[in-house]
């Protein structure tokens, strides 16, 4: 509470409440900040939501001037204008019934009905308003809806359960789940942001397999991405001890538990806590791509002399995670993130194959992945670890994570030399040899560089040498 008490002294907050006073409106906080204030629960972005009697949005205008502040109006027709004040997100909406009362009925769980009229008495706890048993479920760590209405009035609050699930680590009450599964198929008719930002605020926290496996048993998952159908029941070969959607589900379980072994590395956590696109950071990525990285398994399977192969499936898993990218609205950059994971989460596998790296080959990963480098070996490790059959072995996994931490060790060790840059290039190879562009310029330039990786070729002179040698070959 020392917190809430914090807040409600902010200069900000002050002067919210003194113009609710001059325009005659009566001002009440309410919200997940509340809620998240009596469980003493801090968020990285404060955000606080008022409910106001009257003219919400002309009192979030009128703030918004006084501060100079960003002031957008979210819903005209119901009352609801949102304030951007030095990284604080201050919502403000008017009633959405004819009292304090009727407008927390319509809210969507009973723990995020608590509301606190501004100004507050000295004693905040007892100053709480509190009509729907906010308080008594806020004790017992449970999750219910506010009234039978609940879903009906916005079908992401199906969605919604769980994250708030996940992120308090609270149950949910059996009547609000199985209404939630009944009404799972209204999930496919909210907009893809909104879908996208409850599914990530799972994947953000400790223990997502936890509540993916929830979603997925309530039949929910399958409304959120309904590629993940194709998996089910898919056979693997004897490598594996389970289905490919299992596979993918423990591959993701064998992911957080990496994250806890790492979580004192502090180069390796910053790049997994960087901010890909918003809010949603990289490792939220990746362990979304733990579920769909075998996706084209089932198109790609076939059986050969008794055995079962799935050739050329992270091709066509890369195009199948395109729809789902598109359906949750995925930045650019996100997109090109899952696709390069995807495609070459093999690649790890391979080079363990062999008992030493070779320079070129080390080179060529690093080329290849990019920026998605580390979080490739991650989900490799991860992939491995997920990977129990008969014909597995100890001393493979064993290999297997050896390579890919040492090249964890080496993207690290890359990061802080000079960059590489190629000693020639087209130009050279118009001006130089002669050649006309064409495919054949990619085959001499990825050569090239390949062998100034090893360092086989160290002069400019010589990487022509080896350019004409190339080009020769193909007259």
């Amino acid at each position: 509470m020392k917190y809430l008490e914090e807040i409600l002294k902010e200069k900000f907050v002050l002067r919210i409440i003194s113009l609710s006073k001059k325009r005659k409106s009566q001002l009440y906080l309410v919200g997940g900040f509340l809620r998240d204030a009596i469980v003493d629960r801090k968020k990285e972005k404060l955000d606080l939501d008022f409910a106001v009697d009257k003219d919400a949005i002309g009192l979030a205008r009128a703030f918004a001037r006084e501060t100079k502040s960003g002031f957008v109006v979210l819903d005209k027709e119901h009352g609801c204008a949102r304030v951007i004040y030095k990284g604080y997100t201050l919502d403000f909406t008017d009633f959405r019934g004819r009292d304090l009362k009727d407008d927390l009925l319509h809210r969507d769980f009973t723990i995020n009905t608590l509301a606190l009229k501004l100004p507050s008495g000295k004693d905040i706890y007892k100053s709480l308003i509190d009509y729907y048993g906010a308080l008594g479920d806020l004790k017992e760590g449970v999750i219910k809806i506010t009234s039978l209405k609940s879903f009906q009035e916005d079908y992401l609050r199906i969605l919604r359960v769980f994250s708030l699930s996940a992120i308090l680590k609270f149950k949910i009450e059996n009547k609000t789940l199985a209404l939630a599964k009944k009404s799972r198929r209204k999930i496919m008719d909210v907009s893809g942001e909104r879908v996208r930002d409850e599914l990530f605020k799972i994947l953000g926290t400790q223990e997502a397999v936890k509540y993916i496996r929830l979603l997925d048993a309530n039949g929910i998952l399958s409304c959120v991405i309904p590629q993940i159908e194709l998996m089910r029941s898919i056979k693997q070969g004897a490598y594996h001890h389970l289905d490919v959607w299992e596979h993918s589900l423990e591959t993701l379980k064998q992911l957080e538990n990496l994250f806890k072994e790492v979580k004192s590395d502090k180069e390796l956590n910053s790049y997994l806590d960087e901010h890909i696109s918003g809010e949603r950071k990289r490792k939220q990525l990746i362990k979304l791509v733990c579920l769909l990285h075998d996706i084209g398994k089932p198109k790609a399977l076939r059986i050969k002399e008794g055995k079962t192969h799935f050739y050329g499936h992270e091709r066509i898993g890369k195009e199948i995670a395109k729809a789902i990218s598109d359906r949750l609205k995925l930045s650019t950059k996100e997109k090109f993130a899952i696709d390069t994971m995807i495609f070459w989460h093999l690649r790890p596998g391979y080079l363990a194959d062999n008992k030493n790296v070779t320079k070129r080959a080390k080179f060529r990963y690093f080329r290849d992945s990019g920026s998605e480098a580390l979080s490739i070996l991650l989900l490799s490790i991860s992939d491995q670890r997920a990977t129990r059959g008969p014909l597995s072995s100890l001393k493979s996994r064993i290999q297997h994570e050896k390579v890919a931490l040492d090249l964890i060790k080496e993207y690290f060790r890359r990061q802080k030399e000079k960059k590489f840059v190629r000693l020639i290039n087209g130009d050279d190879l118009i001006k130089k040899l002669k050649i006309v562009p064409s495919p054949l310029f990619k085959e001499i330039l990825e050569e090239v560089e390949e062998s100034q990786a090893e360092g086989k070729v160290k002069t400019k002179d010589e990487a022509l040498k080896l350019a004409r040698r190339i080009a020769s070959k193909h007259k």
